[in-house]
């Protein structure tokens, strides 16, 4: 394969790289560096520079808001912004968006799509249950059909959602809910748009072992959504489902994310001390682990570009996204446990906002090691969201190996 880009790819490459430096906001790159945690203004500052510079959503179709790039430099410019390590709100661009457009009626697109990418709607995604994670389809929460006093048709939705990220911003979630209870798990599910604002929602924080707000328990009590607001047929809500998560799994594989992290941790090992007082990177066992990281993560490059290379002939995301999601996972997983090594009982003290970088007034050790721990904590969660591992394994082989 060559892996040698065009001279005009190598030229996007430059320009995109100084545009990415010059315009993300420098509050942004001070919080992410300190540890501190970012609001929904902090984010939707870097959206808003990226949605009036019209390269907020390159993989849309243009009719919609898309660039019109070809694959190799949507590849390189998903490559920059995971360098630059840049934050973004995922759920509207990456997920409900295509959705939309692929599955959504006219009136959908015209009310979500533009305010999607302006920033005026943040999205929230309520899929896993406390009954329901990794077996997706056996999820209860209901949704009943009735007509309101108004005389329009509504779904009275009750039930129960979690681990839902960012539910504390959204203005909107995308809801799957069970509209047959007697039909097949799969066959029984709706998808919903859902106003956050209704009467009846409950966001409920979970605060996790690093101190952080990230996920939520959403609560629905005889929460009324408008018929209007399905996605797709009723009962069917699981093939719009299905598109969603080929698409998320597509993502989390972060090569150039891990790529960046592989680079900082050379930094790092470089100047950590071993037993016999050497360098850390000069240790023939770590040697060994990272060498092994890096080959692992040079065999996932190469997976993705398949992948790139099938969707540019016009096929969607296949079972190589299953494949991306495990591996992509796995290397990540690696990497914290690595850098939680090189910074050893360094890592211990982990609490939020303390200590700040370049405040060592107790024997805490380097800056790198106050946020060792919590980086450990919250990649353990990535080989479960977008489907566990476990069943990515079950869907490549009955898809692959026809098991």
């Amino acid at each position: 394969m060559d892996l040698d880009f065009l001279p005009e790819h190598a030229e996007f490459r430059k320009e995109v790289r100084g545009w990415i430096e010059a315009n993300y906001p420098a509050e942004v790159k001070r919080k992410q560096a300190s540890g501190e945690e970012m609001t929904k203004e902090d984010i939707l500052s870097w959206h808003r520079i990226l949605y009036a510079k019209g390269w907020l959503t390159p993989s849309w179709p243009v009719e919609y808001g898309g660039t019109g790039w070809d694959p190799v430099r949507k590849y390189i410019w998903s490559e920059e912004l995971a360098r630059a390590g840049t934050i973004q709100n995922s759920f509207g661009i990456g997920m409900i968006g295509p959705v939309l457009y692929t599955y959504g009626t006219a009136e959908q697109k015209a009310k979500f799509l533009d305010a999607t990418r302006s920033g005026d709607i943040w999205w929230c995604q309520g899929y896993s249950e406390p009954g329901a994670g990794s077996d997706l389809a056996g999820l209860s929460t209901k949704a009943e059909r009735i007509t309101g006093d108004d005389g329009k048709e509504y779904y009275l939705v009750n039930g129960q959602k979690t681990w839902t990220t960012q539910g504390q911003f959204a203005d909107w979630g995308f809801f799957l809910v069970r509209t047959d209870p007697t039909a097949k798990k799969q066959e029984g599910i709706s998808f919903l748009l859902v106003d956050m604002k209704s009467p009846g929602i409950t966001v409920r924080p979970i605060i996790t072992i690093d101190g952080g707000h990230e996920v939520n328990d959403v609560f629905l009590e005889n929460v009324k959504v408008p018929v209007e607001n399905r996605v797709h047929e009723e009962n069917k809500g699981w093939t719009a489902a299905k598109f969603l998560l080929a698409h998320e799994r597509s993502g989390i594989a972060g090569v150039a994310r891990s790529k960046r992290g592989i680079e900082r941790l050379r930094e790092i090992a470089k100047d950590v001390r071993s037993d016999d007082g050497g360098s850390l990177l000069a240790d023939p066992d770590f040697q060994r682990k990272v060498a092994e990281l890096e080959i692992d993560l040079a065999a996932l490059e190469y997976t993705e570009l398949r992948t790139l290379a099938g969707e540019s002939s016009g096929r969607g995301p296949g079972p190589e996204a299953n494949l991306l999601k495990i591996k992509g996972t796995e290397v990540g997983q690696r990497l914290t446990d690595l850098t939680l090594e090189a910074a050893g009982h360094y890592g211990a003290p982990y609490f939020r906002g303390f200590p700040k970088d370049g405040n060592n007034a107790y024997p805490i050790g380097p800056d790198f090691a106050h946020r060792a721990a919590p980086t450990y904590f919250n990649m353990r969660k990535t080989s479960i969201f977008g489907g566990s591992n476990e069943i990515q394994r079950n869907i490549i082989a009955k898809v692959v190996l026809g098991l």
